[in-house]
């Protein structure tokens, strides 16, 4: 192993650090680090490299920066920290030398539609409070521009008395800015009847054609036709006025069945809380299906899609309204506060200016402020949170990052690091995550974590600059400077599918043949309209009926603690199956949430003791010494394992138990061989979800659509948190798909990615308006002898044409 200490000739610090000027870490063991010491020099950008689940978010994020909120949080009241999140203290033996961290990761911004870009950046709180000085007509304070304050009026008068005197006044209206069609969302939804029921048929008959509902089912089926309010042996297209109300919009109401209490409640606000209030990335794929075939949102009438009032829509300033401003795109609406000149709001324009220009500097001037947060990708809502830390005249603070590079084109990557290095540069120290050799040549200092993934990571590999680094006989450093060539032959296409005229975004009306049956790559710079064309413009269903379109996005996939990939994946069900065949007993048994589970922790394995506003204490289990289950479930065996034995496998090691012998469980290996192809063979079948990185999420929601019947795979992005050595093995993943007679379409900007592509379609040449139009389509060889726009221009520098 080599440890070295040294300074960057590529990216010198403004100040040398001593060897007091370090943060100190001595013996962590958060997640799977083995007592690692590393000691952090402040003030300079340090760099952590290493394979995905080397360790680089349990030392970076788990370590230092949750001990420093943790410390920063004590500082405050006893009372004000019981309104605050807890937090343990992380397993290590010292940890010194912090200062107070600002975590700026890949985690997805609140998905509320209340929530946008406005709102997250300050942005909007300032267009509100402008134009309710401003704005012609007058209509208000600030909430009347809010689309999320609703409209309060009151009537009657008001009688005051003074002495002798009196005085009536009319009664106070205070009027949010919230369109009351939608409640300040923006779009209506629609669920499309035919899709819950048959009206032919009576509700006796099986009318009803909703995923699970069974006609014996005492919560769903039989609570309708047993109710009273309808005549289950009549055709649903036959029932009365009344009858349809209590059918479809009917208020919970408690009923009687066969003795049994429950509650009757329209068929309509049943499904909104069954389905459309859940997750759904958490949904079943056939749950999802029906979904997306029963409902469908448009942009509500009433605001036009704005959220706001008709009275806050009529405030002007200049001809412009405030739903005008917050629809433009960032940087046109930054040329438009610009041209403001308003000596009273002198303050408040200044503030106005420096949030807009920021967003336009971090590349996301292509952005409209009532763009969804919850839309943004992973790169974008990083980028997003680091607008207020920009202007910050906070020094000798620490700056975490997580892949600050997602969703970045190779032309874009230069701005970020100058915005690294200023934040370094104003006396700050910056840690960041990162795999992409831009970045990593502009480290002042190195850690490289691993040298496997898991349970095989866990250790510090190196310490040094990026030229000891590249000379190390490291993972990281023997891959540094790994460039992927072109493609000496490239696949045909088997056929097209077209999208013609695509408007969606900033799509100008474009036409574009995708081939299929190829390896083909969308490329361009962030906000040109890639995901607009892929996941917007695609038609779901291909050239054939079992040729539908799975997409793959880069939406978060939720859990709780007791959910981990056995659970998530679906691969835990064959397992019990097997288990429950192997013992002659129930699958039910081989659950930790279910008859399986320890009375004593409830399949929990630890026992969580509220402290108030101390950090909650939790303490393993007695009963079952934290393996969740109750003893005489662990008697049962499969192949000489019980069931806690597997789920401490890793994926590898649990693809070769499964796949032979007498615990072979063929559905279970299919699971775990698409999670190895995937690069996540390290991970441990009941790690919980909670502790997978972003990179590790995706890689996990890839392995499981998968499984789905489709001919058209989309990826958004599938090299996010991978190591430049696993970029190959993704590789030869998506050409087993191809070879298998899939079409693959991946949205990327790895450039290891473009040169194995079989075709590339480009599009820009900008962001934004700027953008949204094909500006290449062809070959990689052909992309890079041309060079007419960004992206072939990198890529030509790439492979060193």
């Amino acid at each position: 192993m080599s440890r070295t200490t040294g300074t960057s000739t590529r990216s010198p610090a403004p100040q040398e650090a001593d060897s007091h000027d370090r943060i100190r870490v001595h013996g962590a063991r958060v997640n799977n680090l083995r007592d690692v010491s590393v000691e952090i020099p402040k003030r300079r950008l340090t760099v952590f490299t290493g394979i995905s689940g080397s360790g680089k978010s349990s030392l970076v994020f788990g370590t230092i920066a949750a001990e420093s909120q943790r410390m920063v949080n004590e500082t405050y009241s006893a009372f004000v920290q019981g309104f605050m999140p807890t937090q343990a203290r992380p397993e290590v033996d010292v940890l010194d030398g912090l200062t107070t961290a600002i975590i700026v990761d890949q985690e997805p911004m609140g998905a509320d539609p209340r929530s946008t870009v406005g709102t997250a950046t300050d942005a909007n709180a300032l267009l509100r409070i402008l134009f309710s000085r401003l704005g012609r007509p007058h209509v208000g304070s600030p909430g009347a521009f809010s689309f999320n304050v609703a409209s309060v009026r009151a009537s009657g008068a008001i009688t005051v008395e003074r002495g002798a005197k009196k005085t009536v006044r009319q009664s106070f209206t205070r009027t949010g800015g919230m369109c009351t069609r939608c409640e300040g969302r923006g779009s209506v939804s629609d669920i499309d009847l035919t899709q819950l029921y048959d009206d032919s048929k009576s509700l006796a008959e099986g009318a009803f054609t909703i995923p699970g509902w069974k006609s014996d089912s005492w919560w769903t089926v039989r609570v309708y036709a047993e109710s009273g309010f309808l005549d289950p042996h009549k055709p649903i297209r036959e029932f009365g006025e009344r009858e349809m109300a209590d059918f479809l919009h009917r208020e919970p109401t408690k009923v009687k069945v066969e003795g049994v209490n429950l509650t009757y409640e329209g068929l309509l606000p049943k499904i909104q809380k069954s389905f459309l209030s859940k997750d759904r990335e958490a949904m079943q794929p056939h749950i999802r299906e029906f979904v997306d075939r029963a409902v469908t949102f448009t942009t509500c009438p009433d605001c036009a899609g704005s959220r706001l009032s008709e009275a806050a829509r009529s405030s002007l300033i200049e001809g412009t309204s405030i739903a005008d401003a917050c629809a433009m795109q960032i940087s046109d609406l930054a040329e438009w506060v610009r041209g403001l000149d308003e000596p009273s709001m002198a303050p408040l324009l200044g503030a106005l200016r420096q949030i807009l220009d920021s967003l336009v500097e971090i590349g996301l001037g292509y952005l409209s402020l009532e763009r969804s947060s919850g839309t943004l990708s992973g790169g974008e809502a990083q980028r997003v949170k680091m607008i207020r830390h920009l202007g910050s005249s906070l020094t000798d603070v620490t700056y975490v990052f997580d892949e600050p590079t997602i969703g970045l084109h190779p032309h874009d990557i230069q701005r970020m690091n100058e915005l690294l290095l200023r934040l370094r540069d104003k006396g700050n120290t910056v840690l960041v995550i990162e795999h992409k050799p831009e970045v990593i040549a502009i480290a002042d200092h190195v850690v490289d974590l691993g040298p496997g993934a898991g349970a095989a990571g866990g250790t510090i590999c190196f310490e040094g600059t990026v030229d000891e680094l590249r000379k190390s006989d490291t993972f990281s450093g023997r891959h540094l400077d790994d460039r992927a060539a072109l493609k000496e032959t490239v696949r045909g296409a088997s056929g097209t599918l077209e999208i013609r005229d695509a408007r969606t975004h900033n799509l100008r009306g474009i036409d574009v043949d995708i081939p299929l049956g190829v390896l083909a790559v969308v490329t361009g710079v962030a906000g040109s309209g890639k995901s607009s064309l892929l996941h917007g413009s695609l038609p779901r269903q291909s050239v054939s009926a079992d040729a539908g379109v799975v997409a793959i996005d880069q939406g978060a996939i939720r859990g709780s603690r007791r959910s981990n990939p056995a659970t998530y994946t679906g691969l835990l069900e064959p397992i019990r199956k097997a288990f429950a065949k192997a013992n002659g007993v129930k699958p039910a048994l081989f659950s930790a949430n279910s008859s399986g589970a320890c009375p004593n922790c409830n399949g929990a394995g630890v026992i969580h003791t509220d402290l108030g506003m101390m950090a909650g204490l939790a303490t393993t289990c007695e009963e079952c010494e934290g393996k969740r289950f109750q003893a005489t479930v662990l008697e049962h065996k499969l192949g000489g394992r019980d069931i806690t034995e597997v789920l401490a496998m890793s994926v590898a090691e649990a693809e070769e138990f499964l796949g032979s012998g007498e615990a072979r469980v063929p559905a279970a290996h299919r699971v775990l061989t698409r999670l190895a192809d995937v690069g996540l063979g390290y991970l441990t079948l009941g790690q919980p979800l909670t502790t997978l990185s972003g990179g590790e999420r995706q890689r996990l929601k890839l392995a499981t659509r998968m499984a789905e019947k489709g001919g058209v795979y989309v990826l958004d992005e599938p090299t996010t948190g991978l190591h430049l050595a696993d970029i190959q093995q993704l590789l030869g993943l998506l050409d087993r798909l191809v070879d298998a007679g899939k079409s693959v379409l991946v949205i990327e900007h790895h450039q290891a990615v473009m040169a194995h592509a079989d075709w590339i379609i480009d599009l820009g040449p900008g962001a934004g308006h700027d953008g949204g139009r094909v500006v290449f389509e062809g070959t990689p060889a052909e992309l890079v002898a041309d060079r007419s726009t960004l992206t072939g221009e990198h890529l030509a520098a790439y492979v060193g044409a």
